[in-house]
């Protein structure tokens, strides 16, 4: 039997990462801070010596996960080592909140055979990017649990790993979101104030309260296994 070269190597260590993280994410969904690498082992069908093997503590191991989906949710460069993706990231799924508009989301639904394109094309920039990232969410439970631990402070984390996260999320995920939501708005305040838009001192706070609702929401519908098809109805119901 021919042995297996270096590139062959690095190719099954990033999957097998990957297959641990995804496993991770969707047990900690439902476990929380209980989360045991024995767990982890069970739902991605692996030993319990591999998974160890990878990662002897749960503390690593979901320090990495999250780090992993920020470099995919907004091409952080992150910690080095992290990334399990092997996919460009420079433009992650977040960069499309910069450029997202009602088209790129109708031509979307139009190629998964969606009926929902009228009503796709209806949706103002900000309510159409609330609905991808939900549906990035559906597919990813790795980012929601990002979105979700970051509005909370990272509190599962060691202060000294949780700064470092919160401060990359603030930089690559919420500011563009607080922008793309002064473009949703501008229009509006402009009017209001006669043409001279101030700058909003609590813009990232607005952001955040924003994202903690579509977190919210966003949980009831992930629990029964429908959030991709009510990402419509939770951005209506929040009347984004």
């Amino acid at each position: 039997m021919t042995p297996r070269t270096k590139e062959q190597n690095e190719e099954i260590r990033l999957r097998r990462l990957a297959q641990i993280r995804k496993a991770a994410a969707d047990v900690f969904l439902n476990k929380g801070s209980l989360l045991e690498i024995r767990d982890v082992a069970i739902e991605a069908g692996l030993g319990y010596g591999t998974v160890y093997h990878y990662y002897s503590n749960k503390g690593d191991l979901l320090h990495d996960l999250l780090w992993d989906a920020l470099e995919r949710v907004g091409g952080a460069p992150g910690d080095p080592h992290t990334s399990t993706s092997g996919e460009e990231t420079a433009n992650g799924p977040l960069a499309f909140a910069s450029a997202v508009d009602t088209r790129n989301l109708a031509v979307a639904d139009f190629q998964s055979g969606s009926h929902e394109t009228t009503a796709s094309a209806e949706l103002g920039p900000v309510a159409a990017a609330s609905v991808r990232l939900l549906q990035l969410w559906a597919e990813d439970h790795a980012l929601y649990l990002l979105y979700k631990l970051a509005l909370e402070g990272f509190t599962s984390l060691p202060e000294v790993r949780s700064t470092k996260l919160t401060a990359a999320f603030q930089d690559e995920v919420l500011a563009p979101f607080a922008a793309l939501m002064d473009t949703g708005h501008a229009a509006d305040e402009d009017a209001a104030s006669g043409g001279n838009v101030a700058k909003q001192p609590y813009r990232l706070q607005r952001a955040e309260m924003l994202l903690a609702a579509l977190v919210g929401c966003a949980s009831l519908s992930m629990r029964r296994e429908k959030l991709y098809e009510e990402a419509r109805d939770i951005v209506r119901f929040l009347k984004l």
